[in-house]
């Protein structure tokens, strides 16, 4: 326990103390300041527009917040689901960022300038890092950095394409430790305009397992000069944040797995990084009037059918390391209505204090790796721009 904000903290980081006053500048992409510099990750199923919503609530619209991924071509082509996924909050007029995959720089491009000339977008992410079978099997996400010059004419093209809009790339370390392409990647993202670049810091057979490599963090930045470099991995706490950014030199941090269930972690980032004690945790009734929330706002932006499936797996994230919550577990795993949450919910009581095994407890992901699945012939001749034929639509939900 932090005595001085009564935040729980995990031993990790026990000795980790707030920002010191301009320890952190703001981060800067293109027109856009983010103060502090905290990104939300794209993560498919999860970064829709109802949970971005809470997560701006809780940092009150400080941080970036991304959206989950859409593909190119499904966009350009007007699949009804991504076009809804693609889709802001009312709440969202002036931070519209959103992360776009393919692995053809044409459809890439028709894609950027809708998405620049008539949804208004401020800030659009390219995906170079999905380690996901189907997305490498077809020649994109982790696989495009293995073909530098195709890499490099995407970029291009959609630097272009976005005019005065901002254009960020995230990648990983590698497809594995014997196969790395983080430095490439991000000098090409450099030197073909990109605003920023993020790295996750595993590679792509790593998938989510074991610790981030911090140290190729430290890397990149130290090769990358001229844009902000943004760390990814392993922040699951908002001490972690600070122990990121003052061991690597990064200019910003990205949060993914952290925040899953924990919409509130970044008014917790915006505190410790300004030099304020982080607000206190949740008690279990304050989380449980998250969770209706976020069914009302699913509900409300997919109808009822849908968002009630959509909430189904956030509500083992949001009850992590509470006792005597897990014997709810399969009965929220299946509700259908409001009402049924909400029935659910009454039977938990409400003063139950935050647990410290939640803090860093493992969320979404398991903890496999995996052989990456690459199209044949994506090995041999790595000069050469080979590219695959787009999916229609690989968006998540």
């Amino acid at each position: 326990m932090d005595t001085a904000s009564g935040l729980v903290r995990s031993p990790v980081n026990a000795d980790v103390a707030v920002a010191r006053p301009g320890e952190f500048a703001p981060l800067r992409i293109g027109d856009l300041v983010i103060d502090p510099p905290v990104v939300l990750a794209p993560m498919a199923g999860i970064t829709n527009a109802p949970f971005r919503t809470l997560c701006r609530r809780f940092s009150a619209d400080r941080c970036l917040y991304v959206s989950e991924m859409i593909t190119a071509r499904a966009f350009v082509e007007g699949h009804a689901r991504t076009l809804k996924l693609a889709s802001f909050g009312a709440d969202e007029s002036g931070r519209r960022s959103i992360q776009l995959y393919g692995t053809q720089p044409e459809t890439l491009a028709a894609a950027t300038k809708v998405l620049v000339e008539e949804w208004g977008v401020h800030h659009i992410d390219m995906n170079f890092g999905c380690p996901v079978r189907k997305v490498t099997a077809a020649g994109g996400g982790a696989a495009i950095p293995l073909r530098p010059r195709l890499l490099q004419r995407i970029v291009r093209t959609v630097v272009r394409s976005a005019g005065a809009v901002p254009v960020t790339i995230k990648f990983r370390k590698g497809i594995d430790e014997s196969l790395t392409t983080f430095l490439d990647a991000g000098r090409i993202g450099e030197e073909e305009g990109a605003r920023a670049v993020a790295l996750h810091a595993r590679t792509a057979a790593q998938l989510y397992s074991g610790q981030a490599d911090w140290d190729a963090i430290t890397e990149l930045k130290q090769r990358v000069r001229t844009i902000p470099v943004l760390g990814n991995g392993d922040v699951f706490e908002c001490w972690d944040a600070l122990r990121m950014l003052r061991q690597t030199g990064c200019d910003g941090v990205v949060v993914g797995r952290g925040c899953l269930g924990r919409p509130w972690l970044f008014g917790e980032l915006c505190a410790v990084l300004t030099g304020q004690p982080p607000p206190p945790p949740p008690n279990l009734g304050a989380i449980t009037d998250t969770m209706r929330e976020h069914a009302r706002l699913l509900v409300e932006f997919f109808g009822e059918k849908d968002g009630m499936l959509q909430i189904r797996k956030f509500t083992g994230w949001y009850l992590k390391g509470f006792p005597g919550t897990k014997k709810l577990l399969p009965a929220l795993h299946l509700v259908h209505t409001r009402a049924e949450l909400d029935a659910l919910l009454d039977q938990l009581p409400r003063d139950l204090p935050y647990p410290e095994v939640a803090l860093r407890a493992r969320r979404c992901k398991d903890g496999r790796t995996q052989q990456v699945s690459l199209p044949a012939g994506f090995l041999t001749a790595r000069d050469e721009d080979l590219q695959v034929e787009d999916p229609e639509h690989m968006d998540g939900g």
